[in-house]
């Protein structure tokens, strides 16, 4: 399902990102038919866009005759992660260091998520996030601190373009569960993720208000070492770096 261009946009622009983004969340290659059924548009289109982006490296003709993500895209990613990263590292070693767990940076990207940065917990059991990999965000404190931050029929209207797959027992399925639970987000203003993406994993977010960005601050490890109390006492630090991050992202 492709996005709507805004007015003023120039639609082959967006219909060529459409392309990148719906190979991306298809694993990385994609055929023309499945382009075609995917983004509603017809072959000859999706040929002179595929055409367009092959010969600009953005894409790659593989042998059995699919298209794959291309060379070109390797750079601008980096130089993206490195935008934000550079600026958010200093950051999130600081809530690894005062908190001890692994903290990670992610933002919104059309209707997934995306993270981009992340520092590491010393420790040898720790949790580690793919920079750059967009997934589903419902299943994610991230996703859910960022989630809360739209209407209700916003956050429908993502669900149902993305649906909200099953990863674990605990993963909540249900759009109206999810509504409800994103209630209490707002009340609370922090995410909580009790073993929906990981088995035996705790994660913890809030957003950065006030960036130019719609972005949030995560923590994550082992239940066995997320406990109430390092909650607790998570919480303010991330408040705080959080308010540092969007002075500083902002600037």
């Amino acid at each position: 399902m492709t996005q709507q261009t805004r007015p003023g946009g120039v639609q082959s622009v967006g219909r060529a990102l459409d392309i990148l983004e719906l190979i991306d969340q298809s694993g990385g290659e994609m055929a023309l038919v499945e382009m075609s059924a995917a983004s509603g548009l017809p072959m000859p289109t999706i040929h002179r866009l595929v055409r367009t982006l092959v010969d600009r490296n953005y894409l790659r003709q593989l042998p059995d005759r699919r298209y794959a993500l291309g060379s070109r895209l390797i750079p601008l990613g980096n130089a993206a992660l490195d935008a934000f990263g550079s600026r958010s590292s200093s950051k999130l070693a600081d809530v690894v260091r005062r908190l001890g767990e692994s903290a990670n940076l992610a933002a919104l990207d059309g209707d997934m998520l995306v993270y981009v940065g992340q520092a590491p917990s010393p420790r040898a059991m720790r949790m580690f996030t793919q920079l750059g990999q967009h997934v589903h965000p419902h299943c994610r404190a991230a996703g859910k601190a960022l989630l809360a931050q739209l209407d209700d029929d916003a956050v429908r209207g993502i669900l149902d373009r993305v649906g909200m797959p099953k990863v674990t027992e605990a993963t909540i399925t249900d759009p109206d569960e999810f509504i409800e639970h994103l209630a209490r987000v707002r009340e609370e203003g922090v995410a909580h993720e009790y073993g929906e993406m990981e088995d035996g994993v705790i994660c913890l977010a809030l957003p950065v208000v006030g960036g130019v960005s719609r972005l949030a601050l995560s923590i994550s490890g082992p239940a066995a070492r997320m406990t109430d109390a390092l909650q607790e006492r998570a919480i303010p630090v991330m408040r705080e770096v959080a308010g540092e991050l969007a002075v500083q992202l902002a600037g």
